[in-house]
């Protein structure tokens, strides 16, 4: 393992307020002189999971090429959308491929156990996608996943970021600033453990 941390938001949408978090997030861990990588997960297209799909073909390659970046961090900083209360079907369905195991000796959800995730959302209104981090929370520490207590949502986006997608309010600025230095320090000290 190693203390590779990875920034990604549940949504392929092109102007995705929560693509542009992940991405703001990603550059303040740089700063911070995390070892950190963003993917966009528009660029890993996948049908929907269907066990007799897997069973016939086996993983979609792009689930195999994500699975693998997930494998190569030891941290996760997500930033999920809110769909109707829950987390994105783009998200879900790319955790419930990359969980897949390619091989019977594969250790299981080799993609997601010992991982640490700070969660985060955004979203127009008054809660700020934070309905949608509950389930979220849920799924990720059932497949292993140490999700972190503190977490970040960021309401009312159409004020709280600039016209650039750079987070601007003081106080959100400053949670996420606080919940990236956590981050940091636990994946830190996971990979001297």
């Amino acid at each position: 393992m190693n203390g590779k941390i990875l920034f990604l938001a549940g949504s392929a949408r092109k102007e995705s307020m929560n693509k542009k978090l992940a991405r703001h997030a990603y550059s303040l861990a740089l700063e911070k002189g995390a070892d950190a990588s963003f993917i966009d997960l528009a660029d890993y297209p996948m049908p929907i999971y269907d066990g007799d799909l897997e069973a016939s073909e086996g993983l979609p390659e792009n689930a195999k090429k994500l699975k693998q970046v997930f494998i190569e961090h030891q941290g996760l900083f997500i930033a999920s959308p809110e769909y109707n209360s829950s987390l994105s079907p783009l998200l879900k369905n790319s955790i419930d491929w990359i969980s897949r195991p390619e091989r019977s000796d594969e250790v299981a959800l080799v993609a997601f156990a010992t991982k640490i995730a700070a969660l985060s959302a955004t979203s127009g209104g008054k809660l700020g996608g934070l309905r949608g981090l509950v389930p979220l929370r849920m799924l990720l520490g059932n497949i292993g996943v140490d999700v972190m207590g503190s977490q970040l949502a960021v309401a009312a986006y159409g004020e709280a970021f600039d016209r650039t997608g750079n987070l601007v309010d003081a106080s959100a600025l400053a949670a996420l600033d606080a919940l990236l230095d956590k981050l940091i320090v636990r994946v830190d000290r996971f990979n001297r453990a």
